[in-house]
């Protein structure tokens, strides 16, 4: 697969992944800072920045406090948005246009973070295996690329993290974890997540498929954690993780996390889909 597609999605708000950014920045801190061997010039490759680069320009800020030579490179595949961002350009944040098979050199850019959110929210769901695959070819071995869905504002998140675990470009990159995330501007409940499941997911919550043990297990939680007191939307997602961890496994339960609004779901094997 070679473009995204063709007449797009595309007016990114400020601000609507910093979420995601601080939780890289968190928990993916020797990613973003590695430079030994080819890491030394390893760049971060945010796909389908839309209409204007503002989260690939927050994101090269939030992620260049830690590696302030971070090369990042922004990618879109309409011309017009590529070659007006170029105004935003500089020595170490280029703009390019392309798509899925990525406008780089490899040996010169290797990659050790590929963003690609909110792109894949329209097509169908066999798709997102073949963009994962492709994605994927790019990144050194040890390399993530995030892959999901939110809202318009950002203030709820699902993304999947898929870890590059071998050196062959045709080996696909591994399902690690789900990624959720909601600031409580619209309140909390666990099925507020459904519609911005990643795409393969959203219709994976029903009876009878992959994702419905899992968001019936977290209503539940949920239902328990309110009865006991817990009403409040921070707090009753608090308590809702935890004891939605104590009932199934890959649940992280560190404090950060939990404070924040962040789920971080583990299972093994991974997320099928």
């Amino acid at each position: 697969m070679s473009t995204l597609d063709a007449k797009t999605r595309g007016r990114t708000a400020p601000g609507r992944l910093r979420a995601l950014d601080a939780w890289l920045c968190r928990f993916e801190r020797e990613l973003l800072t590695r430079v030994d061997g080819a890491w030394a010039h390893a760049v971060f490759v945010d796909v389908g920045f839309g209409e204007h680069p503002w989260t690939t320009l927050e994101s090269a800020e939030a992620f260049r406090a830690l590696h302030p030579e971070l090369t990042v490179i922004g990618v879109e595949l309409e011309e017009a948005r590529a070659l007006a961002a170029q105004a935003h350009a500089g020595p170490r944040t280029h703009f390019r246009q392309g798509g899925f098979e990525l406008p780089l050199a490899r040996s010169e850019e290797p990659v050790r973070l590929v963003r690609a959110m909110n792109l894949l929210r329209q097509g169908p769901a066999e798709r997102v295996s073949e963009v994962h695959r492709a994605l994927g070819r790019f990144l050194l071995p040890s390399g993530l690329l995030v892959e999901g869905s939110s809202d318009p504002e950002g203030s709820v998140l699902t993304a999947h993290l898929l870890r590059r675990s071998s050196a062959d470009p045709e080996v696909p990159p591994a399902r690690e974890a789900l990624l959720f995330h909601t600031d409580f501007r619209n309140g909390f409940a666990p099925l507020l997540f459904r519609d911005w499941l990643p795409r393969d997911l959203r219709r994976r919550v029903r009876p009878g498929e992959a994702m419905h043990p899992f968001f019936q297990e977290w209503t539940e939680a949920w239902r328990q954690a309110r009865e006991a007191g817990h009403t409040s939307p921070a707090d009753a997602f608090r308590e809702s993780v935890t004891r939605l961890g104590a009932r199934i496994g890959g649940v992280s339960n560190e404090p950060w996390l939990l404070d924040s609004g962040y789920l971080v779901w583990r299972p093994e094997g991974g997320v099928s889909p």
